[in-house]
């Protein structure tokens, strides 16, 4: 059975750090990509961000570029968000996927999802 675990949300200052990580079983991602939406309360989920199994291609959403930054561990099957400078429209729930189309569609594998809030 394939899960994805994220992990590292929490409540942190406009202007402040955060290292989401996402933790995959069940199955390797080491070839595919993966990738990082978020949903805001009373919004539509959206992306964030995507890695290419090669780890050396990139693609952020407008709003993230320059402040936040993917990786990926593909030996440890792990996929890591470093969120700096944090904004309160930060402030949602984040999700890990993989196996999806590049950058940001049809993805297979979803996790359950991390609390990120930012005050002000």
């Amino acid at each position: 059975q394939v899960q994805l675990v994220e992990s590292g949300g929490g409540l942190v200052q406009a202007g402040g750090s955060l290292r989401l990580s996402c933790a995959a079983s069940g199955r390797t991602f080491s070839r595919e990509p993966m990738g990082w939406f978020r949903q805001a309360p009373g919004k539509e989920r959206e992306f964030v961000a995507a890695i290419h199994w090669s780890g050396g291609r990139t693609y952020y959403a407008d709003s993230v570029k320059g402040r936040f930054t993917i990786s990926r561990d593909s030996a440890k099957n792990t996929v890591f968000l470093q969120m700096n400078s944090l904004k309160p429209e930060d402030t949602a729930v984040y999700y890990c996927a993989a196996s999806g189309s590049w950058p940001s569609y049809a993805y297979r594998y979803w996790g359950q999802g991390t609390q990120v809030t930012v005050s002000s």
